[in-house]
């Protein structure tokens, strides 16, 4: 399952697990904007189905896990991948702002993780019970100017990992965070950073397909020797 399965990271993912064999579910506020990700899953042999969902709302989550868990089967590796990048002076940030980013880039994490995390307990058994990995951004580590109310959240994110993971790994479950550390190949950065995007070809930005390489990799690992953290940037990144 992929809270936030965009046309780059989160779709990425989708596609990768799909392609071993995964049923991908797969969320957006607009169920419209994801046929085009459904269509390229299905294009290439795998199993998609597509949600509109509002991860900040608790009723609509609750709703959406239980459809998923008795409709298409048990959530075996849920991806929290809803960014809520929107840069602001803090002289100029409004409440209604800084608190909606709170909302899609924490608050939602947790609700979904929370609810994904109570069925695979409930599953019971030895081994590996399954994995939660949550998207993280520069702002999960440090804050930059113009970017109080991201960091916010993504610090924030950050630690509802840590405490997930140190709380449910001795019961089975993987959680793991990943830091992005650069500007990935997305129409956003193409559009907004033309001098950044044309770095693609000297392998400067984050091409999706790696980023979801990693995702499942980690999926994998056995849990002799998981990985709680760990960060993705292009070599030729500052950092």
């Amino acid at each position: 399952m992929v809270i936030g399965a965009g046309d780059a990271t989160g779709g990425a993912i989708a596609r990768r697990f799909a392609r071993e064999g995964y049923t991908a579910c797969v969320t957006r506020r607009s169920l419209d904007k994801l046929q085009p990700l459904l269509e390229q899953i299905r294009a290439e042999g795998g199993q998609g189905h597509g949600f509109a969902s509002d991860a900040r709302k608790e009723e609509d989550v609750i709703a959406l896990i239980e459809q998923i868990e008795s409709t298409v089967g048990p959530i075996e590796v849920l991806v929290f991948n809803i960014g809520a990048n929107a840069p602001s002076s803090i002289l100029e940030e409004s409440a209604r702002k800084y608190f909606k980013i709170w909302e899609m880039a924490c608050f939602g994490g947790f609700l979904n993780a929370r609810e994904v995390a109570k069925r695979m307990v409930q599953r019971g058994g030895d081994g590996h019970q399954g994995t939660i990995i949550f998207t993280g951004a520069t702002a999960s580590l440090r804050g930059s100017a113009n970017f109080a109310a991201f960091s916010g959240a993504k610090m924030a994110l950050r630690a509802l990992a840590q405490s997930m993971a140190r709380e449910l790994g001795p019961r089975g479950i993987h959680v793991a965070h990943v830091v992005v550390d650069g500007a990935i190949d997305t129409a956003f950065i193409r559009d907004n950073f033309p001098d950044r995007y044309a770095m693609k070809d000297q392998d400067g930005i984050v091409n999706p397909d790696h980023i979801a390489d990693t995702y499942w990799m980690l999926h994998r690992q056995p849990r002799d020797a998981w990985t709680h953290e760990l960060d993705l940037r292009p070599y030729m990144e500052k950092f």
